[in-house]
């Protein structure tokens, strides 16, 4: 494997959230993550299907719940080894997954249409709120 496309090893993502990293596609940063599976590892784009701007992990890990991953902003829930929606506004809707091979215990980006570039977020932080509005009525 080359060692530029080298993300993380196996041991780096975490059980109940996701490793972040970054991505190159052209001349655009993306961000992904990887999830832990029973045998192995996924890689899907940090985005909901609902509203592309907003993330799965903002910096501090995706929320996975029930072995599924969690659109905070929204309440859908996904599966964490497809990226299928099962139930939220995206229902039916699948996160765009990037290919990745784990060898020797260490994960690397084999999808030809990215560059791996680096760990941890690409700096085009999420302007989402985060949560619904809510209006008070004053």
């Amino acid at each position: 494997m080359d060692e530029a496309s080298r993300i993380a090893t196996v041991d780096d993502v975490p059980e109940d959230g996701s490793f972040l990293f970054t991505v190159r596609d052209g001349f655009d940063l993306e961000e992904a993550i990887l999830l832990q599976l029973a045998d192995g590892v996924v890689a899907m784009k940090n985005s909901c299907p609902h509203w592309t701007d907003v993330r799965f992990d903002s910096g501090s890990g995706a929320e996975v719940r029930n072995d599924e991953l969690v659109c905070t902003k929204h309440g859908a829930t996904f599966e964490r080894e497809t990226g299928y929606c099962t139930h939220g506004p995206c229902e039916g809707a699948t996160v765009e997954q990037l290919d990745v091979t784990v060898d020797d215990g260490v994960v690397y980006l084999t999808d030809d249409d990215y560059d791996f570039e680096q760990t941890g977020p690409s700096g085009e932080h999420d302007l989402s709120s985060r949560g619904r509005i809510g209006f008070s009525g004053n």
